[in-house]
């Protein structure tokens, strides 16, 4: 389960072999999320309002680079690492 990316205390994760919508996980403290990339939405449970929101400008910013992320975890192919929101 590589980290693909972390900011602000919020880790950013991509599993290999998951099935279903392209996502990733966000984990921050004790969460730890589903978040659908193409639509952005939590797949379910729930983040802190304000986590929620950099999260989902996050994954706005980087839409593109997660898709592609998606499809190298789908071949097992190594992952990119994406830049954190600053």
């Amino acid at each position: 389960m590589p980290r693909i990316s972390y900011f602000f205390g919020i880790a950013i994760y991509m599993y290999y072999k998951e099935h279903g919508l392209p996502h990733f996980h966000a984990i921050y403290g004790q969460y730890d999320v589903p978040i659908g990339i193409d639509p952005i939405e939590l797949l379910e449970g729930k983040l802190p309002s304000r986590v929620q929101s950099l999260v989902f400008e996050w994954t706005e910013e980087y839409q593109a680079e997660l898709l592609a992320n998606w499809e190298l975890a789908r071949a097992n192919q190594p992952l990119r690492k994406i830049p954190p929101l600053t």
